[in-house]
């Protein structure tokens, strides 16, 4: 893919953090109390810097048993420090499609939801750099990992908004980790496209998006196709920004994410 402007990179950041990215009164959910079933943490490093975050537990959990989990990274509108928004508002049916009966029957993931503080990115898509918040929110994945028997061929990444420039992030810096990704309405400059192609992607998009303009997203795809990866593209007509109270009740949702397994997708790392 050509280089954009950097410009044109910084002010697509500017909207996505400042104008979308999660917002409660828009989204046709709205959790109205806190949500017991996503235990409250609080992640602490040897430096004393500190992060918020929600771990959703499958219910008859088992600790003999390996499993899978969504990694979840949320919006702009979910940045703070309450341990609520990442999980509620906009980001609600992100996080709480995993967690229903049925779709735990399914896939009996955790779900992991750090928050971004104010005012701090995911990451940038200019140089798909990991943002000391991105990496504090893989340190906490990584206490999760030591904590419970996550299975490590199942971690699936998912963002929208300023959560997916986190997923492409992650997607070009640690390709071999993950087993699948959903990445929504967030446009990147690609970095390391060939690594992309290790990892089955689902990218979702509506085409009157005043945010992320769908033209930027169609050609990031093209430009994805020809390094060789194969993403899924699920494009939604007269669907703006919030393209999630689409993409979360999409019916193949689960069932594909469910059969994505990072052995059988990789090929050995070089």
């Amino acid at each position: 893919m050509p280089v954009l402007r950097t410009s044109i990179h910084f002010s697509l950041l500017f909207a996505i953090c400042v104008h979308a990215g999660g917002s409660g009164q828009a989204s046709a959910q709205t959790l109205k109390k806190d949500d017991f079933a996503f235990r409250k943490k609080m992640y602490a490093n040897k430096t004393g810097n500190k992060m918020p975050y929600r771990l959703f537990v499958p219910a008859n959990y088992d600790a003999s048993q390996k499993y899978p989990l969504i990694f979840w990274l949320h919006g702009a509108n979910g940045r703070g420090s309450d341990n609520l928004k990442q999980i509620s508002g906009g980001n609600e049916l992100a996080t709480h499609v995993w967690t229903t009966p049925a779709n735990q029957a399914q896939l009996p993931a955790f779900v992991l939801a750090p928050q971004c503080p104010e005012d701090r990115f995911w990451s940038e898509p200019e140089m798909n750099e990991i943002s000391p918040q991105l990496q504090m929110a893989l340190d906490i994945l990584a206490s999760v990992q030591k904590e419970f028997p996550i299975d490590p061929d199942r971690i699936y990444l998912a963002g929208q908004s300023m959560g997916g420039l986190g997923v492409w992030a992650l997607l070009q810096a640690q390709p071999d980790r993950w087993a699948a990704a959903l990445a929504l309405c967030a446009f990147d400059n690609l970095t390391n496209a060939k690594g992309i192609a290790r990892v089955p992607v689902w990218v979702f998009q509506g085409d009157v998006d005043m945010t992320v303009p769908v033209d930027l997203v169609r050609q990031m795809v093209k430009d994805l196709k020809k390094s060789g990866a194969q993403p899924r593209y699920s494009e939604y007509h007269n669907v703006g920004h919030q393209v999630w109270e689409k993409a979360f009740v999409e019916p193949d949702l689960v069932p594909w994410l469910a059969a994505q397994k990072r052995s059988a997708s990789l090929p050995a790392a070089k």
